[in-house]
């Protein structure tokens, strides 16, 4: 698998080289998006992760070029902790996820892994975990022969945690990604949505398929 990484921190990008390639990735890369772009014109990638704040042609810049010149690539991006306004602009404009600096490298193949296999086309419509079963197109969800009725935000709360099962999501991210920055969320009302999906999918059953990891967010694994 071909990675293509762009980052302007020169000590960062050696070790994202060193890790990625121990971890048994092809790996390109350059220093800023114009770089990044002649790369992409040069080859195939199966996926970018590109820094945001770069020079010359930065990172939402760069994808903005990708995805106007119909490179189907998916890209993930880097970004600062106070970078919510950015990431939220490149999710807009095509990124497939993004990851806050410092991360841990083993979050990072988690995202790569995610985005490839869509990429792949093995995103399907109909998304599981354990015995959990969500249909994106009817909007319906199941625990076993049991259906479940949600709301609106809940399904699509629990359809990003099953999405994203074994990752964990941070409020911000969730919040982020139900709501972007238009609308006006309370700090506890991801948590209370989470409440209520605790009451309607693991209520009464053995094994519990939503998770809190204390102090970072939530995850969903059997």
């Amino acid at each position: 698998m071909k990675i293509l990484v762009l980052e302007d921190d020169e000590s960062l990008r050696a070790v994202l080289r060193k890790r990625l390639t121990a971890s048994g990735f092809t790996v390109e890369c350059a220093a800023d998006g114009e770089e990044g772009l002649a790369y992409l014109a040069a080859g195939s990638f199966d996926a970018v992760i590109s820094d945001i704040m770069m020079p010359v042609m930065n990172g939402l810049e760069f994808l903005s070029a990708v995805r106007a010149r119909k490179i189907d690539v998916p890209v993930i991006l880097l970004t600062a902790l106070d970078g919510s306004g950015d990431v939220v602009k490149g999710l807009d404009m095509g990124a497939d996820d993004y990851i806050v600096k410092p991360f841990e490298f083993s979050e990072l193949l988690a995202r790569i892994r995610l985005v490839t296999r869509r990429s792949m086309g093995m995103r399907e419509n109909v998304l599981t975990a354990g015995d959990l079963t969500l249909d994106l197109n009817a909007r319906t969800a199941a625990r076993g022969e049991r259906q479940i009725v949600l709301s609106a935000k809940e399904f699509d709360l629990l359809a990003l945690l099953v999405r994203n099962k074994t990752i964990v999501l941070t409020r911000d991210r969730i919040a982020d990604a139900l709501y972007g920055l238009d609308d006006c969320i309370g700090s506890n009302a991801i948590d209370v949505y989470i409440r209520y999906l605790r009451k309607k999918i693991d209520d009464g059953c053995e094994t519990k398929l939503i998770h809190t990891v204390r102090g970072v967010g939530y995850t969903v694994k059997a």
